[in-house]
C-alpha cells in the first residue's frame, strides 16, 4: 500500500495507459461511436440524416437529435477532433501496454532450454513413458533421429546413468500478440496520414465539360486535383425494355498542364486512378433544361447505303444522303411512353427511354413523321426504305463521381499484411519444447519423454505419441 501511494504522477500515468481496461474501454467507444458514424451518412445533406433520425426517435426529437449530434461532430465524424483524440489514446494505450509486458516476454524468448531432472518431467502436462532391454547408449542415435522426423534439432547431455535429449522449437511465437500490435499501430499511422493529407469528395461531371477541383461537401467546399479531368461521354445500359440500369460507364480524360495524358472508361469497381487520386463510379443524371442544352447525334442512311453523321438541336433540319428527303427535329423526351389514349409524355427526368419527334418530308409517296428511340431501333426505319438511326443525346447527362486521396493506403496494406502475420503466428504457433529422458533402471531402460506447449495441446500431444512409436518400434527393430 505504502509503496502504491508514494508513486509519482508519471508512474500512475503510465499504469493506467498500461492497463488492459483502459483499452477495452477505448476500443469499446471507439466501436459505438463509429456505428453511429455508419447509420448516418457523412458530409451528406441535413435532410438526408434527418429522414434516418425520424426512423430512429420519431419527428418530434429528430430535428433536435440532429442539431445534437451535429454540434458534436457525427456529421463528419472520421476528421473530428474527438476521434482522432480517440485513436491517439487507444495508439498511447497499445505502445505502453506492449512496453511494459514486452522486456518480461523477450527475456522467456531468448531463454534456452536445458535439461530437466527427472522428477520434473513426471510433473509434465504432457508425458510418456516405457520400458525397454538394452543399455541407454544404444537408443542414442534412435532417439535423435526420431526428434528430428517430428520436426525437432535435439541437444543432449548426460544425466547419471544415462543421456536426455532436449529441443525447441517455436520460441518466437510469443512475440505474435505484439507483432499484432505494431500492425495496428501502422494501420493507424496510415488511416490519420489518410485524413491529414487525403480527402474523400464527389465530383458530378457533365458531359465535354472539365474541372480541376472536387467538392468535399454539399456546401462546395473545393479539394484541388492538381490536374483537369474532362467527361467525353456517359452511357447507361438497361436490363432489356425495363429502367433498371444495368451498367453505366463514364469515357474520362486525364489533362496535365495542357496535354492529355491518360485516358480510361470507368465502371462500378473499374476506377481511374491517377497521380494518387482515385475516381469511382457511383450515380449520374440529367442536367437541367437538358433539350435546350444536349446535341442530338444522329446517323441518316439511304437505301442505297449512303450514310452521313449529324449533330443538331431541337429545330434544326437535316437531309439524308443522295435523296430529297428532309427531317426536322422537332421535339424531344428523355423517358417517353405514351398513355390510355395514345398520347405522348415524359414519365421521368433521366435518360430512360430517350427520343426525338421528326418530321419528314420529300418522300416518294406520302409525309411521315414520328417518334424515334434510341433504345429501340426498329423505330429508324422510314416507310421508304431510308432510315434515320438515333445514337445519342450528348451533353445533357452528367457522371457522379465519388473521389478519394489517400496517401496512406499502402501503410494501411501493410499493416493489414503484418496483422496477418502476427495473427497466425499468434493462434496457429505455439512454444513446443520435449525433453527424452534415456536411463538404465535394473537390466532394462526406462525412456521418459516430458513435453510442453502453449497452445494447440491437442496437436502437440499426438506428436510425442508418434515419438513414442517411433522410439519403441525402432528399438524391436533394431533387436
Amino acid at each position: 500500500m505504502e509503496k502504491g501511494t508514494n508513486k509519482s504522477i508519471i508512474d500512475k500515468v503510465w499504469d493506467l495507459f498500461a492497463s488492459v481496461k483502459l483499452a477495452v474501454v477505448i476500443f469499446f467507444i471507439i466501436a459505438l461511436t463509429s456505428m453511429i458514424g455508419t447509420v448516418l451518412e457523412q458530409n451528406a445533406e441535413p435532410e438526408k440524416n434527418i429522414k434516418i433520425l425520424v426512423k430512429l426517435f420519431g419527428e418530434t426529437i429528430a430535428p433536435a437529435a440532429y442539431s445534437v449530434l451535429d454540434r458534436l461532430g457525427f456529421m463528419n465524424m472520421y476528421h473530428s477532433w474527438w476521434f482522432l483524440t480517440l485513436l491517439l489514446l487507444f495508439a498511447a494505450n497499445l505502445v505502453i501496454c506492449s512496453l511494459d509486458r514486452l522486456p518480461r516476454i523477450w527475456k522467456l524468448v531468448r531463454e534456452q532450454i536445458r535439461p530437466l531432472e527427472q522428477e520434473h518431467l513426471e510433473k509434465m502436462s504432457i508425458k510418456h513413458s516405457l520400458t525397454v532391454k538394452g543399455k541407454a547408449s544404444s537408443l542414442k542415435d534412435l532417439t535423435a533421429s526420431s526428434l528430428k522426423a517430428i520436426g525437432f534439432t535435439p541437444s543432449d547431455s548426460a544425466m547419471g546413468k544415462g543421456i536426455q535429449f532436449y529441443a525447441e522449437k517455436g520460441n518466437f511465437t510469443r512475440l505474435g500478440v505484439y507483432i499484432t500490435h505494431l500492425s495496428i499501430l501502422i494501420i493507424l499511422v496510415g488511416a490519420i496520414i489518410g485524413v491529414f493529407f487525403g480527402f474523400n469528395a464527389f465530383l458530378n461531371l457533365p458531359e465535354g465539360e472539365i474541372s480541376s477541383v472536387a467538392y468535399r461537401d454539399n456546401r462546395g467546399t473545393q479539394a484541388p486535383l492538381g490536374f483537369e479531368l474532362r467527361c467525353d461521354n456517359f452511357e447507361v445500359e438497361y436490363y432489356g425494355e425495363s429502367d433498371m440500369p444495368k451498367a453505366y460507364k463514364s469515357w474520362l480524360t486525364v489533362i496535365k498542364n495542357g496535354k492529355e495524358v491518360m485516358k480510361k472508361a470507368i465502371v462500378v469497381n473499374d476506377p481511374l486512378t491517377y497521380d494518387g487520386i482515385t475516381f469511382y463510379q457511383s450515380s449520374f443524371g440529367t442536367l437541367p433544361d437538358s433539350a435546350a442544352k444536349g446535341v442530338i447525334i444522329l446517323r441518316a442512311v439511304s437505301k442505297d447505303g449512303k450514310s452521313q453523321d449529324i449533330q443538331a438541336k431541337v429545330g434544326d433540319s437535316f437531309s439524308i444522303p443522295g435523296t430529297s428527303v428532309q427531317g426536322r427535329i422537332a421535339d424531344f423526351s428523355p423517358a417517353l411512353s405514351f398513355d390510355a389514349g395514345g398520347k405522348a409524355f415524359s414519365y421521368d427526368e433521366n435518360m430512360k427511354n430517350p427520343a426525338v419527334f421528326i418530321e419528314f418530308s420529300g418522300l416518294s409517296d406520302r409525309q411521315y413523321s414520328g417518334w424515334l428511340f434510341k433504345r429501340f431501333p426498329q423505330t429508324w426505319n422510314l416507310p421508304d426504305g431510308n432510315r434515320v438511326e438515333f445514337l445519342d443525346f450528348w451533353g445533357v447527362e452528367y457522371t457522379g463521381m465519388q473521389v478519394r486521396k489517400d496517401p496512406g493506403v499502402f501503410i494501411v496494406y501493410l499493416g493489414c499484411i503484418i496483422m496477418s502475420i502476427g495473427l497466425y503466428i499468434t493462434f496457429f504457433m505455439s512454444h513446443r519444447r520435449v525433453w527424452v529422458n534415456i536411463a538404465e533402471e535394473k537390466g532394462s531402460t526406462r525412456i521418459l519423454i516430458g513435453a510442453s506447449a502453449n497452445r494447440n495441446r491437442v496437436s502437440f500431444e499426438n506428436k510425442i505419441e508418434k515419438l513414442a512409436a517411433k522410439l519403441n518400434a525402432g528399438h524391436k527393430g533394431g533387436k
